[in-house]
């Protein structure tokens, strides 16, 4: 039977004439050992390499704690588990049909990575006995070491071979996943093991017994040396960067700030860390890459706090001009992360190597608790550039002419502010070129950053994944993307549909890569070659892919707008829509980038 409710209530399928479930099958023992774990949902494309599971999950689990929700694609499948854990700290499970399966989800996963969330891939491969194998398919179907794939890009990779050694597995993995720095794991189900019955009494032991570790903590010695550095700078700088979702080490955030008397950055690459209109946060949010401001500051500073900041020295360059390993910058420099516990040889998000004074390998969240356990009762004095404005004091954006002329981010942005005050609304992510005077984040759950692996179709897949983790919050799931990464991404919209999440899906619209275009650009400017021809292989049009008949195809209430009055009212109605429990697009036709 199904629950068909069509309004905001989720869609579950139940399965029917269960009976009394026992524990028989090598794939029983994974689903009993996943039920400890606190999952509430495992997103997948089904598949034949892991239907001893899929059948333990159904008809020995009975589709609950984890719930299943179907995708169209294994890609979409590991980027709502990716946005689920970018909204909640948590893991969710996914499951993935073997090697092509793997094949399909790997940019995901890398995306995923990047973004230190907390996710458990169940793959499967065919028979690892290959006089069980079943001719053809299921020997496409089987690789030797399938980990080998993904391996560069998650925290750790199993392939158990007996029921004993897959609850030791999936208690690992649950464990690393959850462990500081977050990350995906993968664990590959063998089909030999999963559709074996079972030959003896198999244990499952209390997941509380293999809970990760608490978070590292600075020691005494390393606070007090960064106090010591706080209380003689005149004027410091705290970048807040990748941080919790956890209101109340949020709190602790403002908290020291203040007792420190110290200015605040944050950036739009981040999730937000700290109140943007907080009179400490004296800039806009920054976007991109610092623009002069952000520079301006930075050259002031005498001492930088840097929480978790992603590229310090990356950043540090674009505001000094200074390479930062020939050339330092000449502020103290203090760096708290648990980031190098990730590096590797492979994958060099590592960035650059930044000139550090005093480098702490702690949980940001836990050196602010430390270090505010020290100034609360001693609060050091107010620090700020002289003569700074703050970033809210003036017009954010100044309000359209008219009505005419076409359309371009600025007014989504416009439209954006408008439509929003007074609401309680997450931005899952915002489109390139977003402007930062148009981000007043005032809690954790605010903003959940850009796309870390610096991917294109991961969006639409994040924002169903927000929408599931915050469907009984209160809060309206926005996603403002643009028009590739929606296309990209789209049939991720179906899951979110048939579980009935709201939300609501911008689409800025230029009929382009546009991106690639500005770089196609540079190219010509730098070799003196016909800048005309920049658009060629870069427009998406001719014909022009029909966003809001996509939309529609997946269950979703659509617009389209080309006027600025059109924009502002799409955007209160999508708003209004998604808070009655609906979901919505609206594609916005912009012009430019």
């Amino acid at each position: 039977m199904k629950d068909d409710n069509t309004g905001a209530q989720s869609h579950h399928d139940v399965p029917v004439n269960l009976g009394n479930r026992r524990m028989e099958w090598g794939s029983d023992v994974i689903a009993e050992t996943v039920r400890t774990l606190d999952l509430e949902y495992i997103a997948l494309v089904p598949g034949a390499s892991y239907r001893g599971f899929h059948d333990s999950l159904v008809n020995y689990l009975g589709n609950s704690a984890p719930r299943m929700v179907v995708c169209l694609h294994e890609e979409h499948a590991v980027a709502i588990a990716d946005g689920y854990g970018k909204a909640t700290d948590r893991p969710m499970a996914a499951a993935i049909h073997s090697n092509v399966g793997l094949m399909h989800a790997s940019m995901a996963i890398f995306n995923a990575w990047c973004g230190r969330s907390p996710i458990i891939i169940f793959g499967a491969t065919g028979h690892v006995d290959a006089h069980k194998r079943r001719p053809w398919i299921e020997w496409l179907h089987t690789s030797k070491d399938q980990g080998a794939l993904i391996r560069d890009y998650v925290k750790w990779d199993d392939q158990p071979a007996s029921p004993e050694a897959a609850v030791e597995s999936v208690l690992r993995g649950n464990q690393v996943a959850r462990t500081l720095p977050y990350g995906p794991v993968y664990i590959c189900l063998d089909v030999g093991l999963q559709e074996a019955p079972l030959a003896r009494p198999v244990q499952i032991p209390p997941a509380a017994r293999f809970a990760p570790p608490s978070p590292p903590a600075p020691s005494n010695e390393v606070i007090a040396s960064v106090r010591a550095a706080l209380q003689k700078a005149k004027v410091p700088v705290i970048l807040m960067g990748r941080m919790s979702r956890d209101p109340e080490a949020w709190d602790r955030r403002v908290k020291l700030a203040e007792a420190l008397g110290a200015t605040v950055i944050t950036s739009l690459h981040n999730s937000a860390a700290f109140p943007s209109a907080h009179p400490l946060h004296i800039l806009p949010v920054c976007g991109e890459r610092p623009d002069k401001a952000d520079a301006a500051l930075i050259n002031q500073a005498d001492l930088i706090l840097s929480l978790d900041w992603l590229d310090l020295a990356g950043f540090l360059r674009q505001c000094t001009e200074e390479s930062q390993t020939q050339k330092p910058i000449d502020a103290t420099v203090i760096h708290v992360s648990l980031d190098s516990y990730l590096f590797n040889g492979w994958a060099l998000f590592n960035q650059a190597l930044a000139a550090v004074d005093i480098n702490v390998l702690a949980d940001p969240d836990a050196f602010v608790s430390a270090l505010l356990d020290t100034v609360k009762d001693a609060p050091m004095p107010r620090r700020l550039p002289a003569g700074q404005r703050h970033w809210m004091d003036g017009e954010r954006i100044a309000p359209r002419k008219s009505d005419a002329g076409p359309l371009t981010k600025l007014d989504i942005a416009r439209a954006y502010m408008k439509a929003s005050e007074g609401r309680e609304v997450t931005v899952t992510r915002t489109c390139l070129g977003w402007p930062g005077i148009a981000s007043n984040f005032t809690h954790p759950l605010a903003y959940l950053g850009k796309d870390a692996g610096g991917a294109v179709g991961n969006g639409p897949g994040h924002t169903v994944g927000v929408a599931l983790a915050l469907k009984d919050s209160g809060r309206i799931v926005l996603g403002i993307l643009g028009d590739g990464d929606y296309l990209m991404g789209v049939s991720a919209l179906w899951s979110a549909a048939r579980m009935r999440l709201p939300m609501m899906i911008v689409v800025a619209n230029n009929n382009s890569y546009f991106n690639d275009e500005v770089h196609q650009e540079r190219m010509a400017v730098q070799r003196d070659r016909p800048v005309e021809n920049k658009w060629i292989g870069q427009r998406i049009d001719d014909p022009a892919p029909d966003i809001c008949g996509f939309a529609r195809a997946q269950g979703f209430e659509a617009e389209s707008v080309a006027t600025y009055a059109d924009l502002e009212r799409g955007f209160a109605r999508g708003l209004e829509i998604a808070a009655a429990g609906g979901r919505f697009v609206l594609e916005v036709n912009i012009v430019g980038g």
